[in-house]
């Protein structure tokens, strides 16, 4: 639907190709991804209902576990049930507004994420490195500013994101390769030359996952050292708990980096990636976690 401005015609809404255009793929597509999603969701809400409910467990590592599952629920929500109703929908559309509220929203999960699979690594760090001090240095002001924090830059880096996208003229085509929202192909649409702006949205989104990604994996080789210093059987415990960290990070940040530091990734890939990651990492981090 075009709705005539000023000078050019306005995009009112965008019309997705969808996943595949298999009518024998798509009912597989839809038990497994339904499967899933609701796997996904029981998994994520048992671990915040555990954590709530249970009164051992009322420590910074649980409280940032729930806070993960909690954002895990988000993602879940946001994509994958359009996705999965778009299946059997001839004509897949989303309206301009509600594709923006997408994009917002996927941008906010994935910086809120990624602040707290930081906090994670510091809250190991600290109990692995300075036992001693643990309860002193991750007490109830840590939680409170970890989670803050994680919020505060979600929502910044969302805001900076689309304050820069949201005014570009869109007047056709509206018709894209994909099956959700997101900035890369979103900018592309655009009536005007936007290559100096993907490139800053590419440079901002990678150096951040990129950055958070190094930043944790440095964090973790100096926890493995300070971990083979220690007693084998201390070491063993230590290195399990690690070993579901680091699981989740690379879950996660694989196809935020492979994304947003190519700039032109194959359609497939892209779509592989993206149910990948909205349907099956939010299942398997619930079961890692």
């Amino acid at each position: 639907m075009l709705m005539e401005g000023a000078n050019h015609s306005v995009v009112l809404e965008f019309v997705f190709l969808g996943l595949t255009n298999s009518w024998d793929i798509q009912p597989l597509i839809f038990v497994f991804s339904s499967m899933f999603y609701v796997a996904s969701i029981m998994g994520n809400s048992l671990i915040i209902f555990t954590v709530v409910s249970d009164p051992h467990l009322h420590t910074l590592m649980y409280f940032l576990l729930a806070n993960l599952s909690f954002i895990d629920l988000g993602v879940s929500c946001v994509t994958s049930p359009k996705m999965i109703y778009d299946l059997f929908r001839k004509r897949k559309v989303i309206s301009f507004r509600a594709c923006v509220i997408h994009i917002f929203s996927i941008h906010v999960i994935s910086g809120v994420e990624m602040v707290l699979l930081i906090a994670m690594a510091f809250d190991r760090y600290v109990a692995i490195c300075k036992p001693l001090h643990y309860f002193t240095i991750m007490g109830p002001k840590m939680c409170l500013f970890f989670v803050v924090t994680a919020w505060v830059v979600g929502l910044t880096h969302s805001v900076v994101q689309l304050a820069f996208v949201v005014n570009l003229p869109f007047c056709g085509p509206k018709v894209t390769d994909s099956f959700y929202c997101d900035l890369p192909w979103f900018i592309k649409l655009a009536c005007t030359d936007t290559r100096k702006l993907e490139f800053m949205v590419t440079a901002n989104s990678g150096c951040i996952s990129v950055g958070s990604f190094i930043m944790l994996i440095i964090s973790y080789i100096v926890i493995i050292i300070t971990v083979q210093k220690h007693s084998s059987s201390g070491s063993t415990k230590a290195l399990s708990t690690l070993s579901a960290h680091i699981s989740v990070v690379v879950l996660f940040f694989s196809p935020l980096r492979f994304v947003y530091t190519c700039p032109s990734p194959s359609i497939h890939m892209d779509k592989f990636l993206a149910i990948f990651d909205a349907v099956f990492t939010t299942f398997l981090i619930s079961v890692i976690s």
